[in-house]
């Protein structure tokens, strides 16, 4: 029986069902057609507290606040890919939204190696490319590969409906999803063939000795 791939879509804007769920839909629409199961998950609303560097984390194997953190890591434990949505506020992404991210890389027990990752941004108009900079560096220093789509991953609309409009940003969405899906297919493939890249243990050089 073939594997049933998942992907989880997290949409980090205050709004449920705005300008930011507008592009996330139409990504996981075209996962869909292309096999991978995908689920939304509203987070942009939520109370979430920044992480305070505490470090149990790495004895507990979870953040030490069970909140929202917890229950999104274990939804991305059992995924094969992620797609991070934000609205643009000051060229960058939702702080709500960061701080998830922020303890849930840091706090996860399980490898995010080799799942495939995608970001999505929403603006009126400018701070695409900053937001978009900001939140591809969460997967590349997790060996995560980066879905790429025909431009940079982004619609421009201050409501749906303004969005809906934007057919290049919704056509960027639906590439992005095409190639998602391969990309978690073909990982899946490979995997199964000759298993994963060797994995280095980590070197950490300070500047200051």
């Amino acid at each position: 029986m073939e594997k049933q791939y998942k992907a989880l879509l997290l949409n980090g804007s205050p709004h449920a069902t705005g300008c930011t769920y507008t592009a996330l839909r139409a990504v996981a629409d075209e996962l869909e057609k292309n096999g991978v199961a995908t689920e939304i998950v509203h987070v942009g609303h939520k109370d979430i507290r920044g992480c305070i560097a505490c470090g149990r984390c790495g004895d507990l194997g979870r953040c030490v606040f069970d909140d929202e953190v917890n229950a999104v890591a274990a939804k991305l434990a059992e995924a094969d890919g992620l797609v991070v949505g934000s609205p643009v506020y000051y060229a960058g992404p939702n702080g709500t939204l960061t701080n998830l991210l922020d303890r849930l890389f840091f706090s996860a027990s399980y490898p995010m190696r080799m799942k495939v990752g995608a970001a999505v941004v929403s603006a009126r108009r400018g701070g695409t490319t900053a937001a978009l900079d900001r939140l591809n560096k969460y997967f590349t220093i997790s060996e995560m590969p980066v879905a790429s789509s025909r431009y940079w991953n982004m619609v421009h609309g201050n409501t749906p409906d303004e969005v809906m409009q934007d057919e290049e940003g919704l056509q960027v969405m639906r590439v992005l999803g095409r190639n998602m899906a391969f990309l978690i297919r073909a990982i899946a493939a490979e995997r199964t063939r000759t298993g994963l890249p060797e994995k280095e243990p980590r070197i950490g050089t300070n500047f200051i000795r």
